[in-house]
């Protein structure tokens, strides 16, 4: 049957059926507005019957049509009728599915012509079609005729375009509007009006919308249907799917049409801009991506490839439209499509060896479904709870530009992401972000694929992404395929390269001025003076030079002699970290309860001990370093731009959003019951009450519950957001200073931006035994290294800590978990008393071989309990 696809069909077969359905459709026409002459006829449909109801001739040319497609009884012509011709007579015996004048409307199946004769004109589908089509190939066992119309019809981006439609497109005003426009018509116009119907019958189900325009036959569907509407009926196209795919032989003729169909449809895209021509192109696609098995093996290989192509060439707008469409779909069917896109890449990946030299980027049917798979990620935002309101206002000072800018336009070197972070196009079609979906239809992390990650090459995707050429794409356009661990990296090339570019800018700049400027971030600090001796050096530099924080971060404690290869910053950001943090010190509170910090909004601070705080936070994301800080998911909300709502209070004000919670859903009179306005008390620094008004005259002003939710958003509003904007402000401020020319609100969501900051708080101690590796001649066998794994996974949980921060310089596993620490364990020598050391900066850990695992144990915990400073061996 797939074979026939490519068989042209007979031109004068098709010739004669047009015109027999021509004559036809005219003849119901003429009935419709002459009559038949007989004045005692009963046709309710003719208007010679006393009954009928007179129409205008573009409601006569439309119910034509429908009388056509239903079969409906026609009137003999009355001898007394003049100028009607027997030519309709004698047509409607020609081979047409119609009966003949004031026959029955049924006919016995005997009686119907051949299946493989009756459908070779039929060039698009309606529901109706194939259950009537299936009904006959039932009855006589042969499915031929069936699977050959499938594979025409699917086959043809035009037969598919046209199938399905939903068939009720006219409202009444429409009708009028037309009706309007018709009354100046003569008679020969009327006849045109009928004829213009019988040619567009072939052509589509949804021709009635059109005929009443006469000649004008454009394509006016978006701006009928609305923005997001489509004119395929999906529902149909749904049930006909769910009839035919349960046989094997049916199935295979898709398969073998969306292989023909898919390169046609992705030339007509590339070079002939169909969709803007007519947005009903769109149909096919919609229709295709509804056949639920497109994610079995046989579509792997070639057909779902093919169509990916395609798809992925349609125009940014029809990308959104599709979003949009899609987004209304349920969950079940979202995850379907994202199964279908996940399962090609997943296919491709492991079927294929990627390498440094065969890159997944060269992949044509990978970056097809990725470009697809983001569609269907668009469409599980849009579908899902959206906060698009509530966005924190920028900064009204702008981050001041580098002293350095004039020399690198002399040196030619734009600074890169002039205008800022790269943006999503088709982001900003549908006018969403991902930080707007509160909670999306299916997760986040169902999008992302290991697969892919595993085999991608992060430094050449990095490479592609800054150059942005047309014919390399990165991965990294496309972040939510790419994991935590993935985007890290990516993030980590972007800070490395920034690091060379400021050190290349500092070196030119010294041979252009002729004086040392220092290529590094150089911090020299006072252990027991970290706080000041850090912010008055980071203060300095925020205010001359902002640029100096992009460089490469160098700690030095004073009267230590530890060279910082990444361990000194590490224990000076913890050190940092806990002064900060101090609730003695008073800038932020802590809530016992949640474990948490929270700005304190009566805090003595002036605003630029928060803007280097958030310098400090950017610094150690800049640098790779974890800190021990804790957060509420909120906070990271709001560095992103998304201010606080009533939703985020759950994890940083847990107590006051069970009460508003429980307020919001008391079945009782609130305002009898509860007696309170849109006035609340909060208390200062030293416990005196502070009454402030939600609205204004808030104190007599009561909650109801009309009005309840208001109060509701408004208490968040202002605990959230007022109390602690300029703190905010100023924090926020800080951290942009140092990340604002960064992908990273392009690559990362709030949670992972925290991971980022604080690593996970897994610690996953097998996962790490697995990844180490050794060195002085300890192997995974030795003796020592045996007794040594089995007293760490003895260790309780704050031991555990304490042998990861002496190890590594920190207490938090890195993104993606121990796994990814690479920790090194190296031989120190024979036994001895001497404690266990380590290179923190390389997350070293220079073991001595003690005689007995009780030895090893003592030493262990005493060097891990009391170490602090750094010294030369």
């Amino acid at each position: 049957g797939a074979l026939l696809i490519l068989v042209p069909l007979c031109l004068n077969v098709r010739y004669r059926k047009r015109a027999a359905a021509k004559h036809l459709i005219e003849r119901y026409y003429h009935q419709l507005t002459e009559g038949c002459g007989n004045e005692a006829c009963t046709n309710e449909f003719c208007a010679s019957c006393p009954g009928f109801r007179r129409m205008d001739n573009n409601a006569a040319a439309v119910k034509a049509l429908e009388l056509y497609k239903i079969n409906a009884k026609l009137c003999d012509p009355h001898p007394s009728k003049k100028g009607t011709s027997s030519a309709y007579l004698e047509n409607s015996a020609k081979g047409v599915h119609h009966n003949s004048a004031c026959s029955d409307r049924t006919m016995s199946r005997k009686e119907l012509p051949s299946a493989r004769e009756d459908f070779k004109d039929l060039n698009y589908l309606t529901e109706e079609k194939v259950n009537e089509i299936l009904e006959i190939c039932g009855e006589t066992g042969d499915y031929s005729p069936l699977i050959r119309v499938i594979g025409r019809v699917f086959s043809s981006a035009e037969g598919l375009v046209q199938s399905f439609r939903k068939t009720k497109q006219h409202t009444k005003e429409e009708l009028k509007s037309l009706q309007a426009k018709d009354e100046d018509k003569d008679e020969d116009e009327k006849e045109n009006a009928a004829c213009s119907a019988a040619a567009m019958e072939e052509d589509s189900e949804a021709s009635s919308s059109r005929i009443g325009e006469g000649a004008s036959q454009g394509d006016n569907n978006v701006q009928k249907l609305g923005l997001d509407e489509v004119s395929v009926d999906i529902e149909a196209v749904r049930r006909v799917y769910s009839k035919l795919l349960a046989n094997e032989k049916i199935e295979a003729a898709f398969l073998n049409a969306l292989v023909y169909l898919s390169p046609n449809v992705e030339c007509d895209l590339t070079y002939h801009n169909v969709y803007s021509r007519d947005p009903n192109y769109l149909n096919l696609f919609v229709i295709v991506m509804e056949n639920s098995n497109l994610h079995s093996p046989e579509y792997l290989e070639i057909a779902l490839p093919l169509f990916c192509k395609a798809l992925s060439k349609l125009p940014l707008a029809a990308l959104a439209k599709l979003a949009r469409l899609w987004s209304k779909y349920s969950a079940e069917q979202i995850r379907r499509m994202m199964e279908t896109f996940q399962q090609l890449i997943t296919y491709k990946v492991i079927s294929n060896e990627f390498n440094s030299r065969n890159l997944v980027n060269d992949d044509d049917a990978v970056v097809a479904a990725t470009k697809c798979l983001k569609i269907v990620y668009y469409a599980n935002i849009l579908g899902g709870e959206l906060d698009i309101d509530h966005n924190e206002e920028e900064d009204d000072k702008p981050i001041p530009e580098s002293s350095e800018l004039t020399l690198q336009e002399l040196l030619g070197e734009e600074r890169r992401n002039k205008k800022g972070p790269r943006v999503d196009p088709l982001e900003t079609e549908l006018g969403v972000k991902t930080i707007d979906c509160r909670r999306p239809l299916i997760p986040f992390e169902e999008f992302v694929n290991e697969p892919l990650n595993d085999v991608l090459e992060m430094d050449k995707d990095y490479t592609f992404f800054k150059v942005e050429t047309e014919n390399k794409f990165s991965f990294m356009t496309c972040p939510f395929v790419l994991n935590a661990v993935t985007k890290n990296l990516g993030l980590y090339y972007d800070n490395r390269i920034r690091m060379y570019s400021e050190r290349r800018i500092t070196v030119l700049y010294s041979l252009v001025q002729g004086q040392q400027l220092n290529p590094y971030l150089r911090l020299k600090v006072r252990r027991d003076h970290i706080i000041d001796d850090a912010l008055v050096r980071l203060e300095m530099i925020a205010m001359e030079n902002p640029a100096d924080l992009k460089k490469q971060l160098y700690v030095e404690f004073e009267g230590e002699q530890g060279v910082d290869e990444g361990g000194v910053s590490k224990e000076f950001f913890q050190l940092v970290v806990e002064e900060i943090f101090n609730p003695d010190i008073g800038m932020f509170t802590y809530d016992e309860t949640t474990k948490l910090f929270w700005f304190n909004p009566s805090s003595f601070e002036n605003e630029g001990q928060f803007t280097l705080i958030g310098i400090v936070l950017g610094l150690a994301i800049y640098n790779n370093c974890i800190l021990d800080v804790h957060f509420p998911m909120v906070v990271y909300r709001k560095l992103l731009g998304k201010k606080g709502t009533f939703r985020d209070l759950a994890d940083s004000h847990p107590v006051l959003h069970q009460s508003l919670k429980e307020l919001l859903e008391y079945e009782g009179n609130v305002e009898e019951d509860m007696m309170i306005t849109f006035q609340i008390s909060q208390t200062d620094l030293f416990g005196n009450p502070l009454m402030y008004n939600l609205r204004e005259n808030g104190d007599r002003i009561p909650v109801t519950n009309e009005n309840r939710k208001e109060f509701v958003a408004l208490y968040a509003e202002y605990m959230l957001n007022k109390t602690v904007e300029k703190q905010f402000k100023a924090f926020r401020r800080g951290f942009h200073m140092v990340t604002n020319e960064s992908p990273l609100k392009y690559l990362f969501r709030p949670e992972e931006i925290e991971l980022l900051i604080c690593g996970s708080r897994n610690l996953d101690f097998q996962a790490l035994e697995e990844t180490t590796e050794y060195d002085g001649g300890y192997n995974r066998d030795s003796r020592i290294i045996r007794d040594f794994w089995e007293t760490v996974h003895s260790f309780g949980e704050e031991q555990k800590r304490l042998f990861l921060q002496f190890t590594t310089g920190t207490d938090r596993a890195p993104v993606g978990g121990l796994g990814k620490l690479k920790m090194i364990i190296a031989k120190n020598g024979p036994d001895t008393d001497r404690l266990p050391t380590s290179h923190t900066c390389f997350n070293v850990l220079l073991l001595p071989e003690y005689s007995s695992k009780e030895k090893l144990r003592e030493r262990l915990l005493k060097a891990i309990t009391y170490a602090k400073g750094f010294g030369m061996l």
